[in-house]
């Protein structure tokens, strides 16, 4: 149960529009790099979006409700979305592993994915006769920029015969040098499947390590780290509980392994989720991103969530503006390289047999 950093990977850098990251000449373009969000929320209840709120949406909810019908499309909403487009249009919620699942499944011939552009290229990949539309191009993540095809093909060199065990989180073109794709929900679950003792996991450092905590597999790291979890520390959390007696504790996988460590419960999305449902804890703080808590506060009002949260610049480059203009004009559609689609698409596939 030990992680290894590769003698020969360079330290994380955030990609300037002056030094882009390697990609297919036809995928998504990497967005700029947004500074890291602060501390929200911290200590102070979340609730529900206000009616006054709703009041302000109802226009843009109207129009896209039409325009679904008008376009034959399909809204598949990552829980990080704020409250109006994850209640208010999306028909289809989850994380990750959830929306790849569904996007497989959609009858529609169009897919608006509310989420990142990796998550619209695995929806792309998915379903490469269907149109998929991302809002915004700039809605990108640090990890997916953390990490080029190049750097995959030279941790294989350095490791030969080590599979490739990548986070979706990653470009098609990072998928498609992989053995296999996982989740922060399936990780273990994927990497236990290949029955070896050494994997090489990329690009989530935190993720691989609190993994190799879980399992007996040596796992070669990469410095990878989403912009919002690595801020969370142990202290927080520890004041958080000073403040919060009896708080329930749940924090996100990619979170540093000391945080992880000081939660009473650590898992996805889709795993705070039901342990939300299932525990019936009358206070709870969810260690990731805000939008998570405020979703779940419209869900479960019998619970009193309590701030301990940063929002993702990225995920809330998307909007109800944003998807409205989307269906109304077709952008901006996704377009991946088919040589390198073909590739990438077996990575999820074999994934998705083993979720």
């Amino acid at each position: 149960m030990t992680t290894t950093l590769p003698a020969t990977a360079p330290p994380v850098t955030a990609p300037s529009a002056a030094q882009p990251t390697a990609r297919s000449a036809t995928a998504l373009p990497t967005p700029h790099f947004v500074a890291p969000s602060e501390l929200v929320r911290s200590g102070a209840p979340i609730t529900p979006l206000a009616a006054a709120d709703w009041d302000a949406a109802a226009a843009d909810i109207a129009a896209i409700e039409r325009l679904k019908r008008e376009r034959d499309a399909v809204i598949l909403a990552h829980n990080y979305m704020t409250e109006d487009i994850y209640h208010g249009v999306a028909d289809i919620t989850g994380d990750s592993l959830a929306l790849a699942r569904e996007a497989q499944t959609v009858s529609q011939s169009t897919i608006v994915l509310a989420g990142v552009h990796f998550m619209a290229e695995t929806a792309k990949l998915l379903n490469p006769a269907k149109r998929v539309l991302i809002p915004d191009l700039r809605a990108g993540c640090s990890l997916a920029s953390s990490i080029t095809a190049d750097d995959v093909r030279a941790l294989r060199a350095a490791n030969p015969g080590v599979p490739v065990v990548t986070y979706v989180n990653t470009s098609a073109d990072v998928k498609a040098e992989s053995d296999i794709c996982c989740t922060s929900g399936n990780a273990v679950k994927v990497i236990e499947s290949l029955g070896t003792d050494r994997v090489i996991m990329i690009p989530d450092q935190y993720l691989a390590r609190n993994v190799a905590a879980q399992t007996g597999v040596e796992v070669i790291i990469w410095p990878g780290a989403c912009e919002v979890h690595e801020q969370f520390t142990a202290a927080e959390v520890h004041q958080l509980r000073a403040d919060n007696p009896g708080v329930a504790v749940l924090a996100h996988p990619e979170c540093p392994p000391e945080v992880v460590a000081e939660a009473d419960f650590a898992g996805s999305t889709a795993q705070m989720s039901d342990f939300v449902a299932g525990h019936r804890a009358d206070r709870v703080a969810l260690i990731t991103e805000c939008s998570m808590s405020a979703n779940l506060a419209a869900s479960h009002p019998e619970v009193e969530f309590i701030g301990m949260c940063r929002l993702c610049p990225h995920m809330k480059r998307i909007t109800l503006a944003g998807i409205r203009r989307a269906l109304e004009t077709g952008t901006h559609e996704v377009t991946l390289d088919p040589a390198i689609a073909e590739r990438a698409r077996l990575a999820v596939e074999r994934m998705l047999a083993v979720s």
